[in-house]
């Protein structure tokens, strides 16, 4: 499962586009005096963490893995994780399992498990969410068969929640619109255009093939029904085998696209809220440690020299989100879903509550 520093910061500057593209905020750099909301300054502390699932073998799950987190248009937090039931590796078959939050955060439902793959040698994985706000549904859309091991074609499928997280939809094979080409959506979020052109468009991006790599998008301008591909960042070359310093977008290589975002290879986090960029990663070179919380006010063109270290352990893949509203509440907090160890990043799925302004 690869999509590693490169398609974070893909995903983290397309959401931010898309964001300056309706309206929010000034082309390019924001101006520095946006480092405050209400006066105040940019000074996040953990404010609650809980951890949502063990990784212990219990029952018919081996191990946690891949977290997403949303919010809905409801005001539930709604959280994703691949259950992978008979080892920790990226093969084999899994469960996908969810716990919702209807108290920002402060308790959750117990696990449900809204996708069975059964006995998939090569089966699930995760995957993306995306909300559609003028239906109010709930979209995850992950893969099956990615690695084509001991099976083929690859699928990519679709589960939707109509009712806030309570009840999902059997899974939805989209490869009747978009081929049997593997794609693995996310692991992350889809946005949502809210202004035109195309208001309203589903967007949701992930990684392709595996000789043919890259970052591509798939689009929904009718709320999910009908899918087709739109842009993308292809592997050079295209769809042969890789050799070393070759391009290809989804590995770890000697591209180095900002020497503050230093990375071990993984999935990072990134979030747009109140024209402050943040990002979530192991801030490490070498091993999967020290989940770190940055944050820019230039875009991501430059990152400030404060961080916030969210756990100094081992720690691997994230995603982050927060409440889109007017609240004066929900404007202080986001949200970081990461997979948290104390000898291994696979041990345990937690998510920390992060009050932007120091608790004030």
């Amino acid at each position: 499962m690869g999509l590693f520093l490169y398609l974070s910061v893909f995903r983290m500057f397309l959401w931010a586009s898309a964001l300056n593209s309706e309206g929010h905020g000034e082309p390019g750099a924001y101006r520095r005096e946006h480092r405050a909301q209400g006066g105040m300054q940019i000074k996040p502390l953990i404010y609650d963490e809980q951890l949502l699932w063990v990784s212990n073998g219990a029952g018919e799950v081996n191990t946690y893995r891949i977290p997403l987190l949303t919010f809905t248009s409801r005001g539930s937090l709604l959280a994703f994780t691949e259950a992978r039931k008979d080892s920790s590796g990226d093969i084999g078959a899994k469960f996908i399992a969810m716990k919702r939050s209807i108290d920002r955060g402060a308790t959750w439902s117990p696990t449900s498990f809204i996708v069975d793959d059964g006995i998939l040698v090569d089966g699930l994985n995760l995957g993306s969410v995306v909300v559609d706000e003028q239906t109010k549904s709930v979209i995850l859309i992950y893969s099956l068969c990615f690695h084509l091991y001991h099976c083929s074609p690859s699928s990519t499928m679709l589960v939707e929640s109509l009712d806030d997280g309570l009840t999902w939809s059997n899974p939805r094979n989209l490869s009747v619109q978009l081929g049997v080409k593997s794609f693995a959506p996310g692991p992350g979020f889809g946005i949502q255009k809210r202004l035109s052109p195309a208001a309203g468009r589903l967007v949701v991006c992930g990684h392709g093939t595996i000789e043919g790599d890259g970052v591509f998008c798939i689009l929904s301008d009718d709320h999910g029904r009908n899918w087709r591909y739109g842009g993308s960042l292809k592997s050079i070359p295209y769809n042969q085998p890789k050799q070393s310093q070759d391009f290809n977008p989804d590995e770890c290589q000697e591209l180095k696209f900002d020497h503050t975002l230093v990375d071990p290879v993984v999935a990072a986090g990134a979030l747009q809220k109140e024209d402050v960029l943040f990002f979530t990663n192991p801030a490490n070179s070498q091993k999967r440690v020290n989940m770190t919380l940055r944050w820019s006010f230039t875009n991501g063109t430059t990152w400030e020299n404060e961080a916030v270290q969210i756990w100094a352990g081992p720690s691997a893949y994230s995603s982050m989100t927060s409440l889109v509203g007017n609240a004066v509440e929900d404007k202080k907090y986001i949200y970081v879903i990461y997979e948290k160890g104390h000898l291994e990043s696979t041990e345990s799925i937690s998510v920390a509550k992060i009050h932007l302004y120091g608790g004030r």
